[in-house]
């Protein structure tokens, strides 16, 4: 089997996309993963069949070949992730660093990103060091489950691996486009298996030439190279689905096309496979792991935004790092003459243990593993303090959600009923008024919003209600309220309500965090909030006008710049959008004139 010159430029393409999509600079640059995809179903199909045309294939031998190529790398990223986290992050983000850690080393990232950051292209996402490594989750399975269709049909059956592929690429491909939820398509096997099972099929069903005639056929390579750069460098097509199938496709077809003209034409050699292009590639694998790591964790503890300046710095210490990698590790632990395969069985097992077992330690920690005082954590308080699984027992979460504790009816006469809607953001808005000096003369209760329209208890506690708050990122509007007084059949009291307002302290607490020392003034130190929280607070402030209580315009500067903490030094917000012990008290106090105006109203 000739070597592939041009499908290390392929790589390039494809890693460079990548990189420059997590810069920020490329929109669709996301893409080339889908090209990996394809390139990884078309290697991978093209060395196992020949091994089972000629009897030669060995699942053992084929998952040795995967651990040497895939694995090692993993763990070192893991590895270095963990280190790295250990230093500069907070212990919410480091207990998520750890979780990701321990998913990305079982080859499950792509089902905790589904579970915990369902939204891929969410801004947040640029903060986490190993959300890359979905993608090896995908391939990882697929590496699983894929071997066994040669092992059942080898030799002579070997033909028949092409009509089981062809059905189950159908099978994921009609499940694709049928399913409904974003996230689940993006992230799961079931939804992605076509794209690799298609780069498969191509190397199987077009091992001949498949155009004869050479200038029709050379007309189809740049033609096919040039729409899938289109597509991944212009933002011309709306629907990500199209932008997939187009893209998984035409990279098919110019592996299947290329193959008759990578060592032939000159003009697509010099494109796909001089030597810059070829090195690129070669080396992609290194590079599409270093990649986000040094990005999230250059944003999380000292880059407001990654400037083109910035993007060039980073993108450089990325080769570096890359080419020590290629070289220190893939190269070291590929190669049976310089690592036997004892040695790396060896090795790998045991860093599997190392950081697997010690991340996973950290996460039950709550990844409190020294003293937080800006978030009046330390790790004598939470010694015998463990977590699991992110329950509502939660250390981070745990003041929030004790609010749950008062969903419950009105029992209290001679205090002033006190009723709050609304979710995790609501559970805010009642640590507010527990913290306010008010609080003694209230009797304040909980309704959880997402069952409104489900539990007619609701109708009861607004109509017992003296006063109704509301609290969400986006409280509930005036004909929601209609909605539900039609639903229940009742009369609400809009005197009754008041709307405590949005919120938001930037994209990371990771960046405040590593900035703050002791000469730090918390009274005037800032961040900038996301673009659209100052829109979203002005439409609500306009719809509910006296009846809203504007947070942003308390703790804001009116140019987009919030405070991030109290005068103490203490954190607001522990994860820039539901508010600390410490937040909810500094927010109350400052409050406090108001609320005990609406209280005697």
């Amino acid at each position: 089997m000739k070597y592939r010159t041009d499908i290390d430029g392929l790589r390039a393409l494809a890693v460079v996309s990548v990189i420059l999509f997590h810069l920020g600079f490329l929109p669709n640059g996301y893409l080339g993963v889908d090209v990996f995809f394809v390139i990884s179903g078309y290697l991978i199909t093209s060395i196992v069949y020949r091994e089972s045309e000629q009897d030669k294939f060995s699942i053992t031998h084929f998952y040795m070949r995967r651990i040497r190529r895939i694995i090692p790398l993993v763990l070192f990223i893991t590895a270095v992730a963990f280190v790295l986290g250990l230093w500069l992050m907070l212990p919410d983000d480091f207990e998520n660093l750890c979780q990701a850690i321990v998913a990305s080393n079982v080859s499950a990232n792509n089902v905790l990103m589904y579970i915990t950051s369902s939204d891929y292209w969410a801004v947040k996402n640029d903060y986490k060091p190993l959300m890359h490594t979905w993608s090896l989750g995908i391939e990882e399975q697929f590496y699983l489950l894929y071997p066994f269709l040669f092992y059942f049909f080898k030799g002579s059956k070997v033909h028949r691996v092409k009509y089981i592929l062809i059905g189950l690429t159908a099978l994921s491909l009609g499940a694709f486009l049928l399913q409904d939820n974003v996230a689940a398509k993006f992230y799961f096997i079931q939804y992605r298996f076509f794209e690799l099972a298609i780069g498969g099929l191509g190397a199987i069903m077009f091992r001949d030439a498949l155009i004869k005639n050479y200038r029709t056929g050379r007309f189809l390579l740049y033609a096919l190279l040039a729409m899938i750069a289109v597509i991944l460098y212009f933002p011309i097509i709306p629907s990500n689905d199209i932008k997939v199938l187009l893209t998984t496709l035409l990279t098919v077809g110019l592996l299947i096309v290329g193959k008759e003209y990578f060592d032939k034409d000159a003009f697509y050699e010099g494109l796909m496979a001089n030597p810059v292009a070829r090195y690129i590639g070669m080396i992609s694998y290194s590079l599409y792991m270093w990649h986000q790591l040094i990005f999230a964790f250059a944003r999380y503890a000292f880059l407001d935004e990654i400037t083109p300046e910035w993007g060039i710095a980073l993108s450089a210490l990325t080769f570096v790092l890359s080419i020590a990698t290629y070289y220190g590790i893939e190269n070291v632990f590929r190669q049976r003459r310089v690592m036997s395969t004892r040695t790396v069985l060896f090795a790998t097992a045991t860093a599997f243990v190392v950081t697997t077992a010690g991340a996973f330690y950290v996460y039950t920690l709550g990844g409190v593993v020294k003293d937080y005082p800006e978030l009046g954590l330390t790790r004598a308080d939470v010694a015998n303090d463990r977590n699991f699984f992110s329950g509502s027992s939660n250390i981070h979460i745990r003041y929030n959600e004790q609010v749950r504790q008062l969903d419950r009816g009105f029992d209290d006469l001679s205090k002033i009923n006190t009723l709050v809607l609304g979710n995790s953001f609501g559970r805010d808005a009642a640590n507010i008024l527990l913290e306010s000096a008010v609080a003694d003369q209230l009797e304040v209760r909980y309704f959880e919003i997402g069952r409104a329209m489900e539990d007619d208890s609701l109708a009861i506690r607004m109509q017992q209600a003296d006063k109704i708050f509301i609290g969400a990122q986006g409280p509930l509007s005036k004909d929601w309220f209609a909605e539900l007084e039609q639903r229940y059949n009742f009369q609400i009291d809009r005197d009754k309500i008041w709307v405590i307002g949005t919120k938001d302290f930037g994209f990371s607490n990771g960046i405040n965090y590593n900035r703050i020392d002791a000469t730090t003034d918390f009274t005037t130190y800032r961040t900038r909030m996301e673009e659209h929280a100052t829109e979203r607070n002005d439409a609500l402030k306009a719809e509910w006008q006296d009846r809203y209580i504007d947070l942003i315009e308390l703790l804001g500067d009116g140019r987009g710049d919030i405070l991030v903490f109290t005068p103490e030094g203490k954190f607001l917000s522990q994860d820039t959008e539901h508010l600390t012990k410490y937040g909810a008290q500094y927010i109350a106090k400052r409050l406090d004139s108001r609320l005990a105006r609406i209280v005697e109203s």
